[in-house]
């Protein structure tokens, strides 16, 4: 038999590729020798297996990350994250994560269950989330996400000429073969997303091709990717979206190489507002537009008026 099946018939608690990789790491022995997943296995070898735990079964690490720290008392902390930051450890960001500076900042964390993160944001997207200091205050504000009372928009630059406010009231789900991605599916979960006009630059202003709109995105659910999938699905994907955007944007020879460059979605989290968990007492907080969408306005309006 192969090593690694007879690794799996050994070690039954351990999946495959677990031991596959232990076998490739080094980490197997046979007759105190290197081994290789196929390698043949004839019966008597000395078999020797160091095991080592995966990243997720280790506990999580304090890490002095700087945090922009918004409002904080005994319950919440209230965080305005910037992108590039992500917020839980996960399949190649297992340190270096906003879960690891809030274990540092507030050690007590260890004692609730994910840190006390209870929304997430995405790596590239920046903006407001909240976090629970106590197991108390965790549960309360599940229950105000779950009950869709959390006020959460969004600050989003999206391709093209959006004409007037809308809703996307469309289930979503896992991409049905493309498995890192979310999609629209019939059996998803519910996802609601209500977005208004904030600014918008015509082709007519920028020379041929299309423009771009900003939007103020209000969130009826939390879905992950709810405004990125909702919004291409109006194919209005937004800049920077590489995951999402399908094919080339007809741009306006002004935006091209403006919008191209972004290196992330354009999505930031604006506003945040809920009850206090322990008071009651409703409660918001601001976060203007980040250093680089701030810029790439700017940027977009000086091209709005150089000529065609």
């Amino acid at each position: 038999m192969r090593l690694d099946q007879v690794l799996a018939k050994l070690l039954p608690d351990y999946s495959r590729s677990r031991l596959q990789e232990w076998v490739t790491q080094g980490q197997v022995k046979v007759d105190n020798a290197n081994a290789t997943v196929k390698q043949k296995m004839w019966g008597g070898e000395a078999i020797a297996v160091t095991p080592q735990s995966h990243p997720a079964e280790q506990p999580h690490q304090a890490e002095d990350i700087a945090l922009e720290i918004v409002y904080e008392d005994d319950s919440i902390i209230v965080i305005n994250k910037p992108a590039g930051l992500v917020v839980h450890p996960g399949s190649g960001n297992w340190e270096g994560t906003l879960l690891n500076a809030l274990l540092h900042h507030a050690p007590q964390l260890g004692e609730v269950p994910r840190a006390g993160i209870v929304h997430r944001l995405d790596k590239d997207t920046s903006g407001l989330l909240v976090v629970a200091k106590t197991l108390t205050a965790q549960t309360a504000l599940v229950r105000q996400l779950q009950a869709r009372t959390v006020h959460r928009e969004y600050l989003a630059l999206a391709y093209g000429e959006v004409n007037r406010n809308g809703s996307v009231d469309a289930p979503m789900g896992r991409h049905p073969t493309q498995r890192t991605r979310m999609a629209i599916v019939e059996d998803g979960k519910p996802a609601i997303t209500h977005y208004s006009v904030e600014e918008r630059f015509p082709a007519t202003a920028t020379g041929l091709g299309q423009g771009c709109t900003l939007l103020r995105c209000k969130l009826e659910t939390g879905r992950t990717h709810q405004i990125r999938v909702h919004l291409a699905s109006l194919r209005h994907p937004l800049v920077g979206d590489s995951t999402y955007i399908k094919g080339a944007q007809k741009c306006a020879p002004q935006l091209r190489a403006i919008l191209g460059a972004f290196p992330r979605q354009a999505l930031h989290a604006t506003l945040l507002g809920l009850e206090h968990p322990v008071s009651g007492v409703w409660m918001e907080w601001h976060a203007p537009l980040p250093d680089d969408m701030a810029q790439l306005l700017r940027h977009i309006r000086e091209a709005a008026h150089e000529p065609a």
